[in-house]
Order: structure tokens, then sequence, then C-alpha cells
């Protein structure tokens, strides 16, 4: 994700657009941040390759597309508990996916870290955990695809066209409201300035479950943020912030909607499948920081934050 405010922007010789929080790239965008701390164990190569290639081979038993005709093979789809079951439904988005692979930036040692591939294998490890808690979870995505079937409007070249963008966030909105989910999370990663890094989690404040949505976003802040520094890693607290202030907008119309689709309310001529459930939306980490892409793509960083996940998940469906 880039933050709002930027409509195009360059960064390592690559251009770049985003719409409604929600990046695409043209070419490869490299950051040439430092930090002075070191990574985790295992944060020097790249992202785990066995998830953003292949897919959901671990998380098995009874999977179910919710509607194999309006979404790409592998994403919207549900996945019952594997321990108890508590009759709640977990909603859980892996951000980006396919030809849009998300912000783009490298590690310490100079592997490059695409957002999409650590979505990816956070939303499936956070999953598991969710499912050995008794609920049920549907995901936006089990392999390295877009959730909407693309057409010929939606894509120009190998590049998601702003309309694409447009169409594959607000599959995303109808997957949560056909699975009935009770509460919906985006795990997205964040990208800027090679000075940028932090943690932060956006809600909106528009919506009649308000509330919710802040509690919720308050709980994803302070557990994510504390699992990764209970690890000395030092990760700075950019907060719990509006939505209105994230992401970057790509058309006028974005631009006067100021929500991220995935989390915003309904507009007339614009968006009318707005989610129908609380929700938040995480960026754990800047990928365009060495430092912080080095947890990101590590196996380690991403189980601390899956856990941390499913930990507040648990923490606000039980107070529901």
């Amino acid at each position: 994700m880039r933050r709002r405010g930027v409509v195009v922007f360059v960064a390592g010789g690559a251009l770049a657009l985003a719409l409604g929080g929600v990046l695409l790239r043209v070419g490869t965008e490299h950051s040439q941040g430092s930090a002075a701390a070191s990574g985790p164990a295992g944060a020097s190569g790249s992202a785990v390759s066995d998830v953003g290639g292949g897919g959901v081979a671990a998380a098995s038993g009874a999977q179910r597309p919710i509607d194999p005709e309006l979404f790409n093979p592998g994403a919207c789809v549900a996945f019952p508990p594997t321990s108890g079951d508590r009759r709640q439904t977990v909603f859980l988005d892996a951000g980006h996916g396919g030809i849009d692979p998300g912000g783009v930036g490298s590690t310490e040692a100079g592997a490059t870290v695409e957002e999409s591939t650590v979505n990816l294998a956070i939303e499936l490890d956070a999953m598991a955990s969710l499912r050995s808690q008794g609920y049920s979870v549907v995901v936006s995505r089990t392999q390295n695809t877009t959730v909407t079937r693309l057409t010929a409007g939606d894509v120009d070249g190998s590049l998601l066209t702003a309309q694409g963008v447009f169409n594959d966030v607000t599959a995303r909105d109808v997957c949560a409201n056909m699975a009935r989910a009770n509460v919906l999370v985006g795990i997205y990663m964040d990208s800027g300035e090679p000075w940028n890094a932090g943690c932060l989690t956006g809600y909106d404040q528009d919506r009649p479950f308000s509330g919710d949505n802040l509690r919720l976003a308050t709980l994803l802040q302070d557990d994510v943020l504390g699992a990764m520094n209970a690890h000395g890693w030092n990760i700075p607290d950019e907060g719990v912030q509006s939505d209105t202030g994230l992401g970057s907008a790509l058309t006028a119309q974005a631009e006067a909607y100021g929500h991220l689709l995935l989390l915003g309310p309904a507009e007339a001529g614009y968006f009318d499948t707005p989610s129908q459930m609380p929700g938040a939306l995480i960026e754990p980490l800047f990928v365009t920081d060495p430092f912080e892409a080095s947890i990101a793509a590590s196996a380690q960083g991403q189980h601390v934050i899956a856990s941390a996940l499913a930990k507040a998940i648990e923490q606000y469906l039980t107070d529901v």
C-alpha cells in the first residue's frame, strides 16, 4: 500500500500507480534504505516461495470455493474449523496477487520481496491458527492470483488497469459478504520512501459499526506490534489511523471517495458492494525498508505476525 495523496510516483526507476489503497506497479521498485538493527534468523533470503507460487498446500480439509463462476480458481475459498466449532467466520484478505505484486522492495541481503507473496504467507498461517481455535475462515486467495476473474478491460498488457484494480479489491468485499463473515481483516504491507518504517492499522470511522472497527484495529495494532518488538526488532508504532489518510487515488472518483475500498462505505455511482461487517487493515512492515523487508520475507517474521493476528481476532470475537 502507498500513502494517500500521491497519484503517480517514481521510486528506484519504477513507475507506480495506486488506487483505493492498492498498489499497481510498473517495473521493479528497490529501496536503498538502511537500518542499524539486524533482522531475524533466516531473514536475509527471499520471501517464502512455496506459498507464493504453489498456494495452499498445508491448509487442507474440506475447502469450498464460495462461487467458482464469480471468482478465480483458488480465490474466495472457505475452510471449516479443524478443532471444535465456534460458529463464527473470519474473512482474511491477502492483499494484491496475480499480476499485481503490490509493493516491491529488497532485503538487507538484496533479495527481492514482493508484498503479495508476503501477504499470502501470513494469511495462510493465520488461517491455520484460527481454524485450530474453532473458527471457520474464508480467505480472499490461496495462491498467487487475482480474486476477480479478469476481463479485457481489467488488463493492459501484463498490468492491471485502474478498473482492474477497482474490480479486484471490490471482489474481496463481495467474497466477505457472500461468506457472511463476522469480521474482516486485510493483510497488507506498506511501501514508501527508503526512510519510511513502522506498523500501522487502518479502520473506517464512517460505517455504522465504526466503534467495532476501531476496537478491532486497536487489538490488531497492539498485538502485532507487541509480538514483533518482543523479538527486539524495534518496529516504530505508526498507530491506528482512519482510512481516509491511507492509500492513493488514481482517478478523480477515487479521490473524491476518500476511503479504502476494502473498508469504506457505499457511494452512489461509484461503489455499491461495501463490506457488511466490522473490519480493519493492517500494514505491519514496509517492504521498501531493507530491515523490515528482511523480517517480512522470513518464515519467522511471517509466523510472528500471523500468530499475533490470530490472537487479536480471537480477542475481538470473544468480546463481541
